[in-house]
């Protein structure tokens, strides 16, 4: 997959079929989506292409630094590409792309910059300036540049909102199984291994503390998780805390991994952290000890889930 930061980057040796959209999650309704086009895209010789930006348009028009999403751009680009698609554009959102009027985002960007040939989106899909254009306009458009426009149902559409809904809705509440099941994958936190307090080592369960840089990353309700990560081409399995530590008065929010069998030093490494399970949720115990306690019975549950996989 070729992935490129600005439509006016793309190659335009060859001619392409493409979706537009967020693609948040890239989740079960999506993959469908994108299944049709990587099809269509083959059975026509055009360039299976996503057309998506960042910042979240949301971001910028509303200034809503609270949104949370379920992928960072890396985490979608990796998703993205193991999906077959041959390129993924990432074009930046600002007040100025916003205000292109719909003649010449479709004149301009889809057809003399990406040579579209095909375009494949929702019903309601709405563009241009105040996003006063709509589908219909889109089939004028494509009358008028050579290009043919495929219309996704309005169930289709109902089934992908109604996906991200229920997968943010889970990670809220912890329920990793439902949100796994409509993302199709694992849910995953990305970020790079920091010096920590050591009080995982004192406890005999040493930690890798992970930075998840990107502020809009949606992260699951705290707790204890089961997870897997692959490091120096190893499958790794672990226990991860997201919380507070109010066993030994915490104060920042920290999301912390206990690899089993694994004493690697990942100080300032970027790694990729995939939930499996949800273990029990974060809890203040009486003493030190309690806690240790309890970390060895974590431990067992583990090892009893991972031997099911």
């Amino acid at each position: 997959m070729i992935t490129v930061q600005s439509i006016f980057q793309y190659d335009k040796k060859h001619a392409t079929a493409i979706t537009i959209g967020t693609f948040d999650g890239v989740h079960i309704g999506h993959q469908k989506i994108l299944e049709r086009l990587i099809t269509n895209a083959k059975t026509s010789d055009l360039k299976s292409t996503v057309v998506t930006f960042f910042p979240h348009p949301r971001m910028v028009l509303q200034k809503d630094a609270g949104i949370k999403l379920l992928n960072t751009i890396d985490e979608k680009t990796l998703i993205l590409e193991k999906l077959g698609l041959d390129n993924l554009i990432i074009h930046p959102f600002t007040k100025d792309f916003s205000r292109l009027s719909a003649t010449e985002f479709v004149r301009d960007l889809l057809v003399n910059q990406l040579k579209t040939k095909k375009i494949i989106i929702g019903y309601d899909h709405r563009f241009g300036r105040n996003r006063n254009a709509n589908i219909t306009d889109l089939i004028s458009f494509g009358s008028a540049f050579d290009f043919s426009v495929e219309e996704i149902s309005a169930q289709e559409i109902d089934d992908v909102s109604v996906s991200s809904t229920k997968i943010r809705n889970a990670l809220a509440q912890g329920d990793i199984q439902t949100a796994n099941k409509y993302l199709g994958y694992r849910y995953m936190l990305t970020g790079t291994v920091i010096k920590g307090k050591g009080l995982g080592r004192k406890l005999d369960y040493p930690t890798a503390n992970l930075q998840v840089e990107e502020t809009y990353k949606l992260i699951p309700k705290t707790g204890s998780y089961v997870v897997q990560s692959t490091i120096g081409n190893k499958i790794v399995f672990g226990m991860m805390n997201i919380g507070f530590n109010p066993t030994v008065s915490g104060e920042k929010m920290s999301v912390e991994v206990h690899f089993l069998d694994f004493k690697q030093n990942l100080y300032e490494q970027k790694i990729q952290v995939d939930i499996i399970a949800r273990l029990r949720d974060e809890h203040k115990f009486e003493s030190v000890d309690a806690l240790k306690e309890q970390l060895t019975k974590d431990k067992e549950t583990t090892l009893s889930v991972i031997a099911r996989l």
